[in-house]
């Protein structure tokens, strides 16, 4: 097969799909691999260590577009890439089509294979090649949160652990997941007063006894939402449901009453966002004020620190991506429940159950 692999040109985006040693092992399988110019080297990689590996270097997107049966990327594809894509051409890259029609339908009208990385899992429903971005985006919420309740950056001017005589800051985290478990970690590091949400008890019992004592846990329902939001310096949204739009747990009438100058961190607004207030925003632009509270809502959080994530994301997918090159879509999907649910369109129809659901008068299988 013939696998490219573009430069990523959503805005402020770094990472890249394959590192130098995939191209090596997809040659080795027999393949052939071509690398846009410069595609890598916003994660460190330069053109010479993919030639090294075996892999084509190609001056254009275009020539990756028209040759490559299978293309391997980080994130949606942008307008001018969805003009680019042929039908039957397999796109395996992160889409999070419930949060925008829009991709979701201009994905449809070019007849792709669209196979995500967020709905693939394993035997036991982990999510193998979400989770490594989670873990990054979590770390990174608190990093970014704690930037902005600067006060040049429009926050409270509170610091995020205090100090001996001075309380700490009031972190919640709404949703106890891989994003929300690393969130927590972090802000209970730095020493701030963490609580962690959740409608799972057997996690939260779990999280309990092994969080440090700075973090409680707390059953979420929309009293305890608005209770402990109302206090909070810092919210992280946290909040999954693979596949699908992510559910509104902080209405506008919540965010009016957090207090001026706190900081919403939505790491959701991949799939839609957990605040009503919420809207994506990129690295170069990532903050807006709504009713005094600063918004944080970049989609691509990873992106920023794109050496450590391209090796993280890459490590999970690789595998994944030598099984579609080598056995082709028909096998991949019949391996297993949780390959068959990477799988969210083909050949114009969605074939994803979430994704159906979201779009309900979209054609379906």
């Amino acid at each position: 097969m013939i696998v490219g692999v573009p430069k990523e040109i959503k805005k402020d985006e770094y990472r890249v799909g394959l590192l130098p040693v995939g191209a090596d092992l997809l040659t080795r399988d027999g393949h052939t691999v071509l690398v846009e110019s410069e595609a890598g080297l916003g994660s460190g990689f330069d053109n010479q260590r993919y030639i090294t590996a075996g892999a084509k270097i190609v001056a254009t997107a275009e020539e990756i577009y028209a040759k490559a049966e299978m293309i391997v990327k980080v994130k949606e594809p942008q307008p001018q890439e969805l003009a680019r894509l042929r039908p039957a051409q397999i796109l395996f890259c992160y889409f999070h089509f419930a949060a925008s029609r829009e991709l979701t339908v201009g994905c449809l009208e070019t007849g792709i294979t669209a196979v995500a990385y967020e709905t693939f899992h394993d035997a036991e429903g982990r999510l193998p090649l979400l989770t490594p971005m989670s873990e990054i985006a979590g770390r990174m919420s608190i990093q970014e949160g704690a930037k902005y309740l600067e006060r040049p950056m429009m926050g409270q001017g509170i610091l995020l652990g205090g100090v001996p005589g001075v309380a700490p800051a009031n972190v919640v985290v709404l949703g106890a997941g891989i994003v929300g478990t690393n969130a927590a970690r972090m802000a209970a590091g730095l020493a701030a007063n963490v609580t962690l949400m959740d409608i799972n008890l057997d996690r939260l019992r779990y999280l309990d006894e092994v969080m440090p004592a700075n973090v409680t846990t707390i059953y979420s329902d929309p009293h305890t939402i608005a209770d402990y939001t109302a206090s909070a310096d810092l919210v992280i949204g946290a909040v999954l449901i693979p596949g699908s739009r992510t559910p509104v747990l902080l209405p506008r009438s919540l965010v009016t009453r957090m207090k001026p100058g706190s900081v919403i961190v939505d790491v959701s607004i991949d799939q839609g966002g957990c605040a009503e207030t919420s809207r994506p925003t990129t690295h170069s632009d990532p903050i807006y004020l709504v009713d005094g509270v600063v918004h944080y809502c970049v989609t691509n959080i990873p992106g920023a620190v794109s050496r450590t994530s391209t090796l993280a994301l890459c490590n999970a997918t690789l595998p994944y991506v030598r099984q579609l090159a080598s056995q082709g879509v028909k096998s991949f999907a019949t391996l297993d429940a949780g390959r068959a649910a990477a799988i969210n369109m083909a050949n114009g129809k969605l074939v994803n159950t979430a994704v159906i659901q979201a779009f309900p008068d979209l054609p379906a299988r």
